[in-house]
């Protein structure tokens, strides 16, 4: 029973930053993500693998809580290099500041949970607590390289 909603979930992830129904065929219009996420063609890469990412690290916090591999770990790693390698050079500002804050409030929102959770004993500050590490995964690789790609540019200049 789980498995069925598991491989549903995921044929509804695919369906929704790929829109490929279940010929295989690209229908746009059944797609609503696939419009408005993505509107560019230069960060195609770069706007499927942020959207990927954020939806799997969400689902891996809801439903996996602590108990996260190493692998789906290093996935959201990977996808975060992809996600920072092909930020265009107009956005790197933007994505900076974005990725920066993020990375921030995430860290202190685990660490903040951390403490309430040992204090108050709930289960939804261990939820909260994977997602934002999950995101954490994704975000700090991305902000790496994009500010490593913005310091050679400047050298470069």
């Amino acid at each position: 029973m789980v498995y069925k909603y598991f491989c549903d979930l995921v044929q509804l992830l695919f369906r929704l930053v790929w829109g490929i129904n279940r010929v295989g065929r690209i229908n746009k219009q059944e797609v609503p993500l696939f419009n408005m996420a993505i509107r560019a063609r230069e960060n195609l890469v770069a706007a499927r693998a942020f959207l990927v990412g954020v939806i799997l690290a969400v689902l891996l916090g809801v439903f996996a809580g602590d108990k996260i591999n190493s692998l789906i770990i290093g996935i959201l790693a990977i996808l975060g290099v992809i996600v920072g390698y092909f930020v265009a050079d107009k956005n790197v500002q933007t994505f900076l500041l974005a990725s920066v804050s993020l990375v921030l409030v995430s860290y202190s929102g685990i660490s903040g949970l951390v403490i309430n959770s040992a204090v108050l004993g709930t289960g939804i500050a261990s939820i909260v607590s994977a997602t934002l590490g999950a995101l954490l995964a994704l975000f700090v690789p991305a902000t790496i390289i994009v500010a490593l790609k913005t310091v050679f540019s400047i050298a470069k200049s």
